[in-house]
């Protein structure tokens, strides 16, 4: 039997590289996948890195409530809805002045629903909860069946702050202002998004926050149900869960009736 000679190793090569093509095995699997036939990518150099992006100066924390106490003028708030909504923008007793502007409440007086917010989101200007927020209410809203002309949607302090202080903004007297908020738009049925407002209103967060004691004004007895803010419910599909069946539930009856 003749001896022949070995083939090239270029040719063995090639050979083996057929016969993975042929099996239709072309890849190899790790984290990602990896070409095998794929030609080599030119490497760049290190200096040829693109430098890093500059990062945008951050807005200056600027508190909500930064003045002694809002309520020491008590005895001079609106008395009719159009005048406090006037006084919310332009009064120098809410606050000395912030980055965020002041973003006033919306709606009709006597609404089948009032919202109630802690405060505008980042880049609210003329209208309440104008981003990402404001379409999760939005969309709650479409859920329930209540038309958006019938809310009047409110927030606990005129401006966004990014990092509220919301023990001094209780102490500065903003559950006072809030009542009497409430008074003047006098809804049907309140709705609290936001774990801190409740307190100021004189409810025990031990208690839960979801179906809260009637708010009494005057003659009025308001009931009222209380969730977890709306950036948090963004960030979590059992929260917003938990809204609607605390929903449901608080407005069972109704549903029943209807």
């Amino acid at each position: 039997m003749a001896d022949h000679p070995a083939p090239p190793l270029s040719r063995q090569f090639a050979a083996a590289i057929d016969w993975w093509r042929e099996a239709g095995v072309d890849c190899d699997f790790a984290e990602d996948a990896t070409d095998w036939l794929a030609p080599p990518e030119d490497v760049k150099p290190e200096a040829e890195a693109p430098p890093p992006a500059k990062k945008a100066a951050p807005r200056p924390l600027v508190p909500a409530a930064n003045v002694a106490n809002v309520a020491d003028g008590k005895t001079d708030w609106p008395a009719d809805l159009a005048a406090f909504r006037e006084w919310w923008l332009g009064s120098d007793a809410l606050d000395a002045g912030g980055a965020y502007p002041r973003v006033p409440p919306s709606g009709p007086a006597n609404a089948a629903l009032m919202v109630i917010v802690s405060q505008p989101e980042d880049g609210d200007g003329e209208r309440l909860l104008s981003g990402p927020e404001g379409a999760l209410l939005q969309g709650f809203l479409r859920a329930a069946g209540i038309s958006p002309e019938a809310v009047y949607l409110a927030s606990l302090v005129p401006r966004h702050d990014p990092a509220p202080d919301w023990p001094a903004i209780r102490a500065a007297g903003y559950g006072d202002v809030l009542a009497h908020h409430l008074g003047l738009a006098a809804p049907e049925r309140i709705l609290i998004l936001g774990r801190n407002i409740p307190p100021l209103l004189g409810h025990d967060m031990a208690q839960g926050p979801a179906i809260l004691p009637d708010f009494n004004q005057e003659s009025r007895s308001i009931p009222a149900m209380g969730a977890g803010g709306l950036a948090d419910m963004l960030r979590s599909s059992k929260r917003r869960e938990r809204l609607w069946r605390c929903w449901l539930d608080w407005t069972y009856g109704e549903t029943q009736a209807d």
